[in-house]
């Protein structure tokens, strides 16, 4: 396997044990032991690449829950702290019935809206995500997220032809007031038809052979929403609005399997590379029976420069895995660890 800049890579090694990064697949603007800079500034600010070495970029800070608590009360919902760097909080619209291929949609599989925030060493806190909307709704989310200084960084489909039609919109905003940004999203949101938080139903059995993907896969899968969700972090350090990213934020290979009876499933999935990876993934990915959805990018700073090609397949689930395993191998990445 090739790295980004064609020197030789690392094979994907053993599975390991790790926590969803998704929500099928976010919250105190004081962090314990940086004083709690709350004054209010200017809420929001976007940059352009800082092309500063990684070195010298602010980090990610460790955080608990407790420095979380008045972002969840702005979102009205809680989330998940992750590996303690970044509050992770899912959205999944319960609320829309989308048929894609004759497969109903499951929230797990593909309709998982969600916003991530992490702190840093300066002080600040960088929110990311991704949100799922109607093409009705797109007109009046994109001018919400514009009037609350949210940037758009990416509009694109994760489906092949579905109904009804649904876009996918990457956002991105960072500043130092983190309960100020979670309200700017909060309102953008409520542009839309994104439902209240719903009672989590028991984890069941799914209809899949779920050992049988992990080891074709090379990692340990979780499952939730009905879903057995596979996830890979890239190698290098990422950086985006001139802040490292948290490994697992921004820059993650996702793989959801979604039953369809009989050890079958239909996979919806998420491949990140670098530019020289790939024709490489994309050839592996074809030699599988692996339609391609769409190739594009999530951001519009990250360093080195990330690009995301969206699949969809059906068929044996551990197969539909085995198929995968080459243009995972084919790019630098190991399996996301808790």
């Amino acid at each position: 396997m090739k790295t980004g800049d064609g020197t030789p890579g690392k094979s994907i090694p053993p599975a390991v044990p790790r926590r969803p990064l998704l929500a099928a697949a976010g919250l105190a603007p004081v962090l314990v032991g940086l004083g709690g800079d709350t004054a209010a500034q200017p809420a929001v600010t976007h940059g352009h690449g800082s092309g500063q070495p990684a070195e010298s970029a602010p980090r990610p800070v460790s955080t608990s829950e407790a420095d979380w608590v008045d972002v969840a009360r702005a979102l009205r919902r809680p989330g998940g702290l992750i590996r303690r760097t970044y509050h992770h909080t899912p959205f999944p619209r319960h609320d829309l019935h989308v048929v894609s291929g004759g497969v109903v949609v499951s929230p797990g599989l593909a309709l998982g809206s969600h916003v991530s925030f992490a702190r840093y060493d300066n002080g600040s806190t960088l929110m990311m995500g991704d949100l799922v909307v109607t093409a009705a709704e797109m007109p009046a989310l994109t001018d919400a997220l514009h009037a609350q200084g949210i940037a758009q960084t990416a509009i694109h489909k994760h489906l092949p032809a579905h109904t009804p039609d649904i876009w996918w919109t990457h956002v991105c905003a960072h500043g130092h007031d983190a309960a100020a940004l979670a309200r700017g999203l909060r309102t953008a949101l409520d542009s839309t038809g994104t439902p209240p938080p719903h009672l989590p139903r028991p984890t069941r059995p799914l209809d899949l052979d779920t050992a049988g993907i992990d080891a074709a896969l090379g990692a340990t899968g979780t499952t939730s929403e009905d879903v057995h969700a596979c996830v890979f972090v890239r190698r290098e350090t990422i950086i985006e609005e001139g802040h490292v990213l948290p490994p697992g934020l921004g820059a993650t290979s996702a793989f959801n399997f979604q039953p369809l009876g009989g050890g079958r499933a239909a996979l919806s999935g998420d491949l990140a590379m670098v530019a020289a990876e790939v024709q490489d993934a994309h050839a592996a990915l074809r030699r599988g029976g692996i339609d391609l959805v769409e190739l594009h990018n999530h951001g519009l700073t990250d360093e080195p420069r990330l690009f995301f090609t969206h699949i969809w397949a059906e068929g044996d689930a551990v197969d539909l895995a085995r198929a995968v395993r080459p243009a995972v191998a084919a790019t630098n990445v190991v399996p996301a660890t808790v």
